[in-house]
């Protein structure tokens, strides 16, 4: 979503495996509801282990705090189409997290296929989201308007794309956090009206 995104989005991330979420409970608020958190890095690059440290991936854990999002899963898979969909699948029927973020494969390469590998999972799309993403990264770079990342709703987990550029990541989810707790109450059906933010 910002210059990086025109670029082969989500090529800066590396190897596979769980790493370390940086927790900073004294920047969560208690009203919080548990926020279960799937972090998916796309990435054909990363994938084969050729990148030393999955930056965007670890952008989006060390911003979880803001919502209270914890880290439940975390996977690095290649861009393929068919396995960006099952492994959103598992994350929603088997492993019922209640927000997944991907990072990487929303630009215009052929091979950026995150968009069309989660469009056929959701029951309805949230375009509020998207739009905001792009109309607030577009105040800083007009690239932005090239990523085609959506954001919606499959049975009670709210799934969002992300780009592949870390510095995109960590002001995207500071420009989520208020309302994702929001999204993730009225998806439990545990909202019985909605209330104006206190957030200054």
């Amino acid at each position: 979503m910002h210059a990086e995104e025109h670029r082969r989005d989500g090529d800066n991330q590396p190897p596979h495996g769980d790493q370390a979420h940086h927790i900073q409970p004294a920047a969560v608020a208690q009203d919080h509801p548990f926020i279960g958190v799937a972090v998916v890095t796309i990435s054909d690059r990363g994938f084969r282990g050729e990148r030393d440290e999955d930056l965007s991936g670890q952008a989006i854990k060390d911003n979880l705090h803001r919502f209270g999002g914890t880290l439940r899963h975390y996977e690095q898979i290649p861009d393929e189409q068919e396995m960006i969909t099952q492994t959103l699948l598992h994350f929603v029927d088997e492993l019922h997290v209640d927000l997944i973020l991907t990072t990487g494969g929303t630009g215009l390469s052929p091979r950026d296929r995150t968009p069309q590998a989660t469009r056929p999972v959701l029951d309805y799309e949230v375009p509020g989201i998207a739009e905001m993403m792009r109309t607030r990264s577009a105040a800083k770079t007009p690239f932005a308007y090239l990523s085609r990342g959506v954001a919606g709703v499959r049975e009670e987990t709210l799934i969002v794309n992300l780009p592949g550029s870390p510095k995109a990541c960590a002001e995207i989810l500071e420009w989520l956090a208020p309302i994702i707790p929001h999204a993730i109450e009225t998806l439990r059906g545990t909202v019985s009206e909605h209330k104006p933010s206190d957030a200054s």
